[in-house]
This record gives structure tokens, C-alpha cells and sequence, in this order.
């Protein structure tokens, strides 16, 4: 059993001051305030007198880092990956695919399908690892019109049949899907997707509001890297930018490095969605936590330099980690620590209805991030392991 003290605990819904958190086989037992209960004897305990203590980081859009790309064959980099996640805050993430040949994807579909049941047979032993809890399937379901670096021969128009072979390459493992709503099949596809329990998100569209609000009764319900890849907002057509900022059933979720998005609109977007239902997400690619240099994005070789991945000038992903889109989300929205952690935690886990990540409550994954006032990480713990790369402070 471990007993972690901290200055401030974030909840999904409030702060609690001078917390103990308990935790018992690698699950929360017991949140109380050092005042009303004392830690019991013969327990570690884990002092963070000045920090804040809040739910691990959760990543459902992340192509991969530390050098290190999520669809390539040599999975020897997976656990660098985790591990650079880790340290950066993350406990639960998607790895994501880019739209390749299929032969490519299906292969890639079925190395990650090992990985993510390989992280679940872990005994409770994690290590300081972020933990694969699905995949995030982007591509090969998008626009023509919207594929951003998408290789465009190897984009497909939806059907049962080709969605179907890439769910059972994925042995079930696919959690998120981001498609195009205007392809032909696309509804049918949807409605597939979303009765496997499915998170059906919108992207790499231009589709008009109608036909965005035929997605949505279809089964969609999210909406992946708001503003990018989506035809523009304009006064007299909305277009799905303007059902995905409106549609109170639909959670969106955005790119918070400055670059893929003006600051400005990611404010606007936190305003129109509010903070409950926004979420941040990194698409970082292999780059991150890397100098500048040549890259893998899937297929895709992409050139990054000051920060900014590009593939003949379009944007190819990021090189964000989602500890500074935190940091970012406080300084472009105007807001404070405990709003902008909640698009990092309590938000996608609503998304994904994973109930027991991304909060502080008894009985949820002891998955926590020590932050400063100005959100840096000082220490990770996951599954109620700390990450052995951070500065821990205990007796």
C-alpha cells in the first residue's frame, strides 16, 4: 500500500487541499484531506508538499515519438515510447495509424492488437509505462479534398467489408475511428462502428452541415483535431466546422501548439465547447523529443525544423507533448491549471467511457501526475507504479 500527500488535489470536479490519496494494488482506496485522517502505519509514503497531484494524461491521438513511430515493424521502440510519455504525464494513450497501403495497415493493426493485449497481461506491473488501451484509426476512411499528408492512393471509400477486415486484423482493439462523413458507405460504416462500441469521430472532411448531422444520428460523436483538415467556417455555410462547435452532442477535440491552430481560435474553441466537452490532443509523430531532422509518419517521411513537421510544405503532425498543450491551453484560453488538466484527463476518458481513467476517485486506476503551479511534471504514477525516471519524493 502507498500514501501519497500533496499541497492540492484535482478531482474532476473540485480541489482538495492538503490530500491523502491511499492506494492499494494498483487502484485508488481511499482520498481524504491530511486534517480528517491520518496515514496509516507501515505504508510508503510519497510526500509532494508543494505540488499538485492530478489524474495521468490520456492521449487518444499520438502517431508516436522519441524517435519512435507506432505503425513500424520493429516494435524494439514501443517502450522508449511509453516511457517518454510517461514522463511527460501520460498513464493511457491511442496509438494511431496514418492511411497506408493495406497491406501495411492490416500488419500494423495486428502488432499493436499484441501490444495493447501484451500491456493488459502486465500482472499489474507497468513499470512507468504509459498503457496502450486501443487504437486510433485514422485513415483510410478521409477526404480526397481534406487528406492533409494522407497518401491519397491509398485512401478507400468506406464499406462494411474493408472496415471489416481492418477490425479483425485489429483482433477488436480499435477504440477510435476518425472518417470522413460525406464518402459514400460512410453512414452505414458509422453506424457499424459505433454498435462495436466504437468511438466514431469526424475528420479529414469537407462535408456541409446536413450531411455532418447525418454522421451524428449514424452513431459519430466526436470530432478529431478541430479546425485542421475540415473545410472552413464560413457565415452563410458552416459546414461541419459549424456542427461540431454547436452540436451539444458532439466532444471535439484540438491541437494545442500554436502552430496547427492560431491561440485565438483555440480559445474559441474552449468557449464554444466548453470545458467539459473539449479535448487536447498532441498528434505528435516519431519526431517528438527528437532535434530536427528526417522522420517516419507511417509511409510518410516527413521534414522537421523549429518545431514544425511538414510534408511539401502541408502540416504532417507535431512535435507537442501533451504536459506543454496543458501548459498551453492555461495561456491561450485564459485559463487555470484545473480547467486545462481536465481536457487531458477527466475529458477523454468521458470520450471513451473509460469510467475508472483520467479521475481521482476511490476504486479508479491509480494513474496520477505530480504537476507545479505552471503544470510541469514532476512525477508520474501508473497503475500505482512510479516512474522510475522521475523525482520522487518519499519515505
Amino acid at each position: 500500500m502507498i500514501a501519497i500527500t500533496a499541497k492540492t488535489l484535482f478531482t474532476a470536479q473540485e480541489k482538495v487541499e492538503q490530500p491523502m490519496v491511499l492506494i492499494d494494488e494498483g487502484r485508488i482506496s481511499l482520498i481524504s484531506s491530511r486534517s480528517a485522517k491520518d496515514i496509516p502505519s507501515g505504508v510508503r509514503v510519497l510526500e509532494f508538499p508543494e505540488y499538485i497531484l492530478a489524474p495521468s494524461y490520456i492521449e487518444i491521438h499520438i502517431h508516436g515519438g522519441a524517435g519512435y513511430d507506432v505503425m513500424q515493424a520493429d516494435m524494439s521502440g514501443m517502450e522508449t515510447l511509453e516511457r517518454f510519455l510517461a514522463g511527460h504525464g501520460v498513464g493511457s494513450y491511442l496509438p494511431t495509424t496514418v492511411t497506408a497501403p493495406m497491406d501495411v495497415t492490416l500488419s500494423a493493426l495486428d502488432r499493436l492488437a499484441t501490444a495493447i493485449e501484451k500491456a493488459a497481461d502486465r500482472n499489474g506491473s507497468h513499470g512507468g509505462r504509459a498503457q496502450p488501451l486501443g487504437i486510433h484509426l485514422e485513415g483510410p476512411f478521409l477526404s480526397h479534398v481534406r487528406r492533409g499528408v494522407h497518401p491519397a492512393g491509398d485512401l478507400l471509400t468506406p464499406s462494411i467489408a474493408v472496415f471489416d477486415r481492418l477490425w479483425q486484423a485489429a483482433r477488436g482493439k480499435i477504440a477510435l475511428m476518425t472518417i470522413a462523413p460525406e464518402l459514400g458507405g460512410a453512414p452505414e460504416v458509422i453506424a457499424e462502428a459505433a454498435r462495436r462500441g466504437i468511438c466514431v469521430s469526424l475528420g479529414h472532411s469537407d462535408a456541409d452541415m446536413a450531411t455532418t448531422r447525418v454522421a451524428v444520428r449514424a452513431g459519430a460523436r466526436h470530432a478529431t483535431h478541430t479546425f485542421n483538415a475540415m473545410r472552413p467556417l464560413h457565415h452563410r455555410d458552416p459546414g461541419i466546422l459549424g456542427e461540431v462547435l454547436t452540436n451539444p452532442h458532439l466532444t471535439a477535440d484540438i491541437i494545442a501548439d500554436g502552430i496547427h491552430v492560431d491561440p485565438v481560435l483555440v480559445k474559441l474553441f474552449v468557449k464554444a465547447n466548453g470545458f467539459d466537452d473539449s479535448v487536447i490532443i498532441t498528434d505528435a509523430i516519431s519526431a517528438t523529443g527528437m532535434g530536427d531532422g528526417r522522420y517516419r509518419l507511417g509511409p510518410i517521411e516527413v521534414e522537421v525544423k523549429d518545431g514544425k513537421c511538414l510534408l511539401n510544405g502541408t502540416i504532417a503532425g507535431s512535435v507537442l507533448t501533451m504536459d506543454a498543450a496543458v501548459r498551453n491551453v492555461m495561456e491561450f484560453a485564459g485559463c487555470d491549471l484545473a480547467k486545462a488538466v481536465k481536457l487531458a484527463t477527466a475529458n477523454p476518458a468521458r470520450v471513451m467511457r473509460w469510467k475508472d481513467r483520467g479521475v481521482i476517485e476511490v476504486g479508479a486506476r491509480a494513474d496520477l501526475v505530480v504537476l507545479d503551479v505552471n503544470g510541469k511534471v514532476v512525477q508520474t504514477i501508473i497503475g500505482g507504479e512510479v516512474n522510475p525516471s522521475g523525482a520522487t519524493h518519499g519515505r
